[in-house]
């Protein structure tokens, strides 16, 4: 039997870059998280019949909410639901299996790299039928739903178990569950030269950071690829990710940065956040910033089977570095800025513009999926070794001796008082225009602006993605805020300076960015607004 349920609208579901993503509690209130499926399904055309993913990372209420959602899809006419086994799904699987499905799209329940737990963080996101994020037309029109919805519909029926794989029906809808990681691996296997990577002799660490990933990495690194048991640590989903933070920077994964730094490092160190779409690399005794993977990874490519053939372009978000736009000139292929989120990139790798995308926050991908991919990077990263025989510091080295340098950081400043946050931004925007010439902490300024895009493929325009402050010597200090928390705000501060090729090659970041980071403080004056004298995070 279908139910209507009478509702009343929230005030808070406007989806940020990566879907509605909000504390436990929050989604706990009656029919919040209902009234945004439904207002999701409300906007989705031609659902009548039609085939939807469904699937998480194992966070607290996973469960719940995936029940909620199989009844909703079924009393909205869609025609069947393919769930992951145990609910599970990381993003990048989601993002297959809705392209290799033909599904109309997917709901994705998860909050990424953010905690979880009864305290933490819970989120839901929609996957358009191309597998990537709803563009902004249908997050726009979600939130208009979410703004009027009066009630939902939802089938009165038994929860479907979705711990045996196989097929059932539910108010005549067709139930599906599969195995998460098998598709996902088989696409794997079909970009990269397992063979090679198993005849290297390579040593590695993974840690899942108790994330949906351990799974993948489970199957592809130790069953597939033949590393030795226990190469993939934390691989168990927990609801609370262990009590650890899911996010695979040099703060949340510091037990695996040291054992890289020390005499006992493997060959390979890596990690994967909550969703399995963000990774970390590190060689040994060497740290790679997600710009420079971008970079590295794009340069090497080629060496890879699916990527023998050459990239058509390159994609990458305004906050990650420019050691990506170098090889593209190098390599004679567009290098395309956008704007945070990866939904921008989709409508690129749709047209063909782009082979290889990334972000600064440790999302890299490629057109295999639309969606960033952990564990895709760190194949990627194994073929290349594997291919050359060299470690990751040589490639690193040679690669800043054939480009330069682009010495990046990123500073988070987590749960700042969204006013201070606000304020801050405003008035550096006001001072912009006024900026260009003047000296701040040594250094001249050349330009200063608020980032725009207008998408080559349909025209659209984003306005207000960032305030650039660009100094000479192709240097530069970039100001956000982050879409991606549930409380507060998050300020980041994008730190780069550009050594060229001959030039300083093997200092500090840290100490090589000083001046820029005092120029950051004082031309928006962090310390002031936020009270804090120094970041919460820095990568």
């Amino acid at each position: 039997m279908i139910e209507t349920v009478s509702t009343t609208p929230y005030g808070d579901q406007k989806p940020g870059t990566s879907g509605l993503r909000k504390k436990v509690k929050v989604f706990q209130q009656p029919h919040y998280a209902e009234n945004f499926i439904q207002s999701v399904f409300d906007v989705v055309e031609g659902r009548e019949g039609a085939t939807l993913i469904i699937g998480g990372d194992g966070r607290y209420l996973n469960r719940e909410v995936i029940d909620k959602a199989i009844r909703m899809a079924a009393a909205n006419g869609f025609g069947r639901v393919i769930v992951g086994r145990g609910g599970i799904l990381s993003t990048p699987a989601a993002s297959h299996l809705i392209r290799s499905r033909e599904a109309i799209g997917g709901l994705i329940l998860s909050a990424s790299h953010n905690p979880g737990g009864p305290n933490e963080d819970f989120g839901i996101k929609y996957n358009v039928a191309n597998g990537g994020p709803a563009p902004e037309k249908v997050t726009d029109a979600i939130l208009e739903r979410t703004r009027a919805i009066d009630s939902y519909r939802i089938a009165d029926a038994d929860a479907v178990d979705i711990d045996a794989i196989g097929e059932t029906e539910i108010a005549g809808m067709t139930v599906e569950v599969v195995d998460p990681v098998a598709a996902y691996a088989d696409l794997m296997q079909s970009l990269f030269d397992f063979t090679a990577i198993r005849g290297a002799g390579l040593t590695m660490a993974f840690d899942a950071m108790s994330a949906v990933t351990g799974p993948y990495a489970t199957e592809i690194l130790e069953r597939r690829l033949g590393f030795k048991q226990g190469t993939v640590c934390n691989g168990t989903p927990l609801e609370d990710f262990g009590g650890h933070h899911p996010d695979p920077n040099l703060v949340h994964a510091r037990a695996l940065y040291d054992l890289m730094m020390s005499a006992d490092a493997p060959d390979f160190g890596a990690a994967s956040d909550g969703d399995g779409d963000r990774n970390l690399i590190i060689g040994r005794d060497i740290f790679i910033t997600p710009s420079d993977s971008l970079a590295m990874l794009a340069a090497n490519a080629h060496l890879a089977p699916a990527y023998a053939e050459g990239l058509r372009g390159i994609a990458r978000s305004m906050p990650t570095s420019a050691a990506a736009d170098r090889v593209a000139a190098a390599l004679n292929i567009p290098l395309f800025e956008t704007p945070t989120g990866w939904k921008f990139f989709g409508n690129l790798l749709d047209a063909g513009m782009v082979t290889i995308c990334g972000e600064e926050s440790a999302g890299t991908g490629s057109d295999h999926v639309r969606e960033k991919d952990g564990l895709w990077a760190v194949l990627l990263w194994l073929n290349i070794l594997a291919a050359t025989g060299k470690s990751v510091k040589q490639i690193a080295e040679e690669h800043w001796a054939r480009f330069g340098r682009n010495y990046y950081a990123r500073h988070d400043y987590e749960g700042v008082d969204s006013a201070a946050a606000e304020a801050l931004v405003d008035g550096l925007r006001a001072r912009l225009s006024g900026l260009s010439g003047q000296e701040v902490a040594g250094l001249r300024i050349e330009a200063a602006d608020e980032f725009a895009y207008e998408d080559p493929t349909d025209g659209s325009i984003s306005r207000q993605q960032g305030l650039r402050v660009l100094f000479e010597g192709g240097s530069r200090v970039v100001f956000r805020l982050s879409g991606t928390g549930t409380s507060g705000a998050t300020l980041r501060v994008y730190l780069e300076r550009y050594e060229p090729v001959g030039g300083r090659l093997d200092q500090d970041t840290g100490e090589i960015l000083a001046d820029i980071a005092r120029a950051a403080d004082e031309i928006a004056g962090i310390t002031r607004h936020t009270g804090r004298a120094r970041p919460d995070v820095i990568t």
